[in-house]
């Protein structure tokens, strides 16, 4: 099981600019990997990095992506995101089994759902989406496939009340269970990575037994 240590950092507001978040994640490094191909059927291996960070208010990400098909079709939280070019993060905050799947595309469009299971999940209300502050490198108009050597980024700002973290506010010295993907359900080249290995017979990255550990420092 992988454990990732997640800093935080210090900005001049309580709400910084997604510009500024995502140039101090710049700062991190080059980024931890999602590389892990589970499944035989799927090995296509874009080169996918993220790096996280925190502050007293939000949980901070971004992606780094470089692959040989994009697409950005999906412009509601109800349609299939996971469909298009996607990142995800799925993300239990506490030990009741709950747990979060965050699924975005280039141009920002953004699913959240919740619940203990594949089978049980809620759909979160566009109120509570929109709080979710989100910025990436490929605008925000749809578009159909593209192919090439094709590098995006996309930088997140997550607060914690969207995902139901502990309100004391802060996260300093608790761990959170989680891991991180990238898939392309209708893309030329299926693929589907996760950062801590899943070992199902089929692609499922409904696995919180699988998740890996994020220890706030």
């Amino acid at each position: 099981m992988k454990t990732l240590d997640v800093r935080y950092l210090e900005f001049s507001k309580d709400i910084p600019e997604l510009e500024q978040i995502g140039s101090e994640l710049d700062k991190i490094g080059s980024g931890e990997l999602i590389d892990s191909v589970n499944w035989n059927d799927f090995t296509y291996k874009p080169d996918v990095r993220f790096n996280i960070a925190c502050t007293d208010r939000e949980l901070m990400l971004k992606y780094y992506v470089r692959e040989e098909y994009v697409k950005a079709e999906m412009t509601t939280p109800d349609q299939a995101v996971w469909e298009d070019s996607c990142i995800e993060f799925f993300v239990s905050p506490d030990d009741t089994g709950v747990y979060y799947n965050l699924e975005v595309n280039p141009i920002g469009t953004c699913l959240l759902g919740v619940g203990s299971s594949r089978t049980d999940r809620i759909r979160s209300d566009i109120s509570v989406i929109k709080k979710i502050r989100i910025e990436g490198s490929m605008g925000s108009v749809p578009f159909k496939e593209k192919s090439g050597n094709i590098y995006w980024t996309i930088t997140l700002a997550i607060p914690f009340e969207v995902l139901h973290f502990n309100m004391t506010g802060s996260l300093k010295n608790k761990t959170i269970r989680a891991n991180f993907y990238k898939c392309g359900d209708k893309l030329s080249k299926k693929h589907y990575l996760s950062w801590n290995k899943i070992e199902t017979i089929k692609p499922d990255f409904h696995q919180p037994a699988y998740f890996g550990l994020l220890r706030f420092i």
